[in-house]
């Protein structure tokens, strides 16, 4: 069955089943999937880390389907009901749904009606009236009357066989599944308000009365709908035939259910009750079974959407472009409590922390710009990351005072804040900062955050960090390992300095544990900087296996090997040195040499266990070893003077950073302590059906104010600069998101809210109408 689900994955993968079940192999060997995507190419083909994912959760969920079949199988054999023709449909079923269909006559349950009625004889009457419609049912009934056996008069006998046929009805695996296939493509979701929760319940008001087919409603609107249900605000329920009638007598499944057996109603003794039969079988069984099932399936479609949201935005908020090992003034701007102060060196190393009172009410200004002044100039203070909080830009134009009147060279920058104060109270904050204040660690994290986003952010659940949409409405489980290997893949992409890493960073880095990275940690503070990749063998736990899949990943700078500063792995260094060799030069010689590198050929350095594929990567990693694939860091400059979301207006335009994209379009911070919307027909002037086609989580953009509403802090954006505010804009006639907004994330009197916004279950009110009013 092994290699049936390897060709199986290989199909769905588009790939060979070579391929797949290398893979596999490797896989079940013990090897983690950045490493098998860097340094196994030959043995697979060239899997990418992507590939290489949706193949091992795709194997996850056959190998379940699979243990579940021989677990089916096996009952049924017991059963002695087991027949060829069931067993190649069992064996054939490629997904659980129609494997839990095959069994579901089978299945181990409790005594039915049906079964009863069975066992009270009564079967022989259900085969006659079902198939011989001719008979009289009263007449035949009449035969089964028997006290003994509790069928005291003909009623009692027709509902026994009418049991008995609705259960095989709603057993049937291949009725099913022709009912199935007609409801994913035709049946309506049907969402009503509770009726006297129309006021309690505003925020859900797009779904008072919304209909909408089942298999294509969007993740965002699914979730919204489920927690308005969930809430106690919305009734959901399946309409099978939104074509026919309000109120008509009858389902089209019922037809199908007619065809599936080749009966025709006509007007035979029996038909009448052989109608009703499948009237309640459709109603009373069928139809229910089948609204959990595609509720259900709605709902895990929308929570692997959203959770592939929120993986998309954590990786383009990890990758996003560091400001460098550069000295940074950390500033976690506040009010009342006052704004905390941190200063790191290139190295992150925390140098010193202060807190200011620049604001109301304490509004010592002077005293604190000479304490800013003083810090940059006596730490050589290149850069000063001010978080996006409470009296963020407040603190920026105080900053840029203070810049201007000491003629300093720092450079100011607004960092996202989102799961700062998680990180400040978090256990591993403590172990870090044991005798600092909780409220100075998030200055320190948002002035490392400035310089590596990655090697800080892996400090804090990623959950914390913002940028999900409907995160508390998903799976935790499958959200958690999901972002788990965003993190690790982006990690092990940039690729990790051992002499500098923390234990949470190092935790991440492709075969390494805690418990691993911990020790790794202290051996390096007993024992000094690690001076080559071998050192790490003496690491405690840190066997061969673990060090065969994080050493390529591990970088020792200025280390006695040149190539422990690149992505060559150790196992390679031998192609290097035959490289050298072969041309008459030493190693260290090599590294950088673009014109030299660009003039070999890779075939000539290959061999039994190092292929072209390998060899090129080499020659590559040897022109820029320790290459950083982020972006070049660049900031976003926002509007002086607008500070509030009552100093916007329609018209302006502003420049602004995206925060979070979602499936209807992007929310963007330009400086106001309120994220504005780009809708997704606003993004640009041609069609898209996903926003991540036009921007990304931490991208610069240029925006156009269309519509403010002040008094609930809603923002509609555009990034098509012919847009005007008031006007008829043809594309913003698409229908209105009808989900999450994105609502203040910043509180009065200093407390601020660091960590996931709310997400509200409808967008509602003028922000919505600012692209709903067409339809009106």
């Amino acid at each position: 069955m092994s290699q049936a689900i390897c060709r199986l994955i290989a199909e769905e993968l588009n790939v060979r089943s070579e391929q797949v079940t290398a893979a596999v192999t490797l896989i079940d060997d013990g090897n983690t999937v950045p490493f098998i995507a860097r340094y196994r190419k030959e043995v697979t083909g060239g899997l990418d880390d992507t590939q290489l994912r949706n193949l091992d959760s795709r194997l996850s969920y056959l190998r379940e389907l699979d243990d579940r079949r021989q677990t089916i199988l096996k009952s049924i054999q017991d059963q002695g009901k087991l027949t060829p023709e069931l067993e190649r449909d069992i064996t054939q079923a490629d997904s659980k749904t129609r494997l839990e269909d095959l069994y579901l006559p089978y299945k181990p349950k409790r005594r039915t009606k049906g079964q009863i009625a069975i066992e009270a004889g009564l079967e022989p009457l259900a085969d006659t009236l079902w198939n011989e419609p001719q008979h009289d049912p009263e007449t035949e009934a009449a035969n089964f009357i028997s006290t003994d056996k509790g069928i005291t008069d003909t009623k009692a006998a027709l509902d026994g066989a009418r049991a008995i046929i609705m259960e095989r009805i709603a057993e049937d695996a291949n009725l099913l599944e022709k009912i199935r296939q007609h409801l994913t493509r035709n049946s309506e979701l049907v969402a009503r308000v509770v009726t006297g929760k129309e006021q309690e319940g505003e925020k859900f008001k797009d779904y008072f009365e919304h209909n909408e087919t089942l298999s294509k409603v969007p993740s965002h609107r699914a979730l919204a709908m489920l927690r308005g249900r969930n809430e106690g605000f919305l009734t959901l329920a399946m309409n099978a035939d939104p074509e026919r009638e309000e109120g008509a007598r009858g389902s089209y499944c019922e037809n199908i259910i007619c065809d599936h057996y080749g009966i025709t109603l006509s007007s035979a003794p029996a038909d009448a009750w052989r109608k009703q039969v499948i009237s309640w079988a459709w109603r009373i069984k069928v139809s229910m079974h089948m609204e959990t099932e595609l509720m259900g399936a709605m709902k895990e479609r929308a929570e692997i959407e959203a959770i592939e949201v929120f993986a998309t935005n954590l990786k383009d908020l990890l990758m996003a472009a560091p400001a460098g090992p550069r000295a940074t003034l950390g500033l976690d701007p506040g009010l009342r409590t006052g704004s905390k102060i941190a200063v790191v060196d290139s190295t992150g190393k925390v140098l010193a922390t202060e807190t200011i009172y620049p604001h109301p009410p304490q509004k010592q200004y002077d005293k604190s710009a000479h304490v800013v002044e003083q810090m940059v100039r006596q730490f050589n203070v290149d850069l000063i990351a001010i978080g996006n909080g409470t009296a963020s830009r407040e603190t920026d134009s105080f900053v840029a005072d203070v810049i201007k009147r000491g003629n300093l060279k720092a450079q100011k920058i607004i960092v996202s804040e989102a799961g700062a104060s998680v990180y400040s109270a978090s256990e591993l904050a403590a172990k870090e900062f044991p005798n600092m204040d909780v409220s100075l660690r998030g200055a320190v994290s948002i002035a490392r955050r400035l310089q590596d986003p990655l090697a800080e952010l892996v400090k804090i659940d990623p959950k914390s960090i913002g940028v999900g949409q409907y995160q508390h409405d998903v799976s935790q489980t499958m959200l958690a390992k999901r972002l788990d290997a965003i993190v690790e893949d982006c990690v092990n992409a940039v690729g990790v300095d051992v002499n500098t890493a923390s234990a949470a960073l190092l935790t991440r880095v492709a075969g390494l544990s805690s418990a691993i990275a911990q020790n790794i940690v202290d051996y390096r503070d007993e024992n000094g900087r690690f001076e080559a990749r071998t050192t790490l063998k003496k690491v405690a736990r840190l066997g061969p296996k673990a060090f065969e899949q994080c050493a390529g990943f591990l970088r020792i700078m200025d280390g006695k090997n040149p190539l422990d500063a690149s992505s060559v792995h150790p196992e390679a260094y031998p192609v290097v040195k035959n490289i050298a060799e072969k041309n008459q030069r030493d190693i260290k010689s090599l590294v950088g040499n673009t014109d030299f590198l660009r003039g070999l050929h890779a075939i000539d350095y290959t061999n039994e266990n190092f292929g072209v594929p390998t060899v090129t990567d080499i020659i590559k990693e040897l022109d820029k070893p320790g290459r950083d694939p982020r972006p070049e860091f660049k900031t976003a400059t926002f509007a002086d003077g607008v500070n509030s979301v009552s100093d916007l207006e329609p018209g302006m335009i502003l420049e602004g950073v995206v925060s979070n994209v979602a499936n209807f379009g992007a929310f963007v911070d330009i400086g106001v302590h309120q994220d504005g919307l780009v809708h997704i027909s606003a993004l640009t002037d041609r069609f898209v059906s996903d926003p991540r086609e036009v921007v990304k989580a931490g991208d610069i953009v240029k925006v156009k104010v269309m519509e403010v509403d002040v008094q609930r802090k809603r923002i509609a954006l555009s990034m098509r600069m012919k847009d005007e505010p008031g006007q008829d804009n043809r594309a913003q006639r698409s229908s209105a998101p009808r989900t999450q907004s994105r609502p203040n994330q910043h509180s009065q009197g200093g407390q601020r809210r660091r960590e996931e916004p709310q997400q509200n279950g409808a967008m509602g009110g003028a922000f919505a109408a600012a692209f709903a009013k067409a339809k009106k």
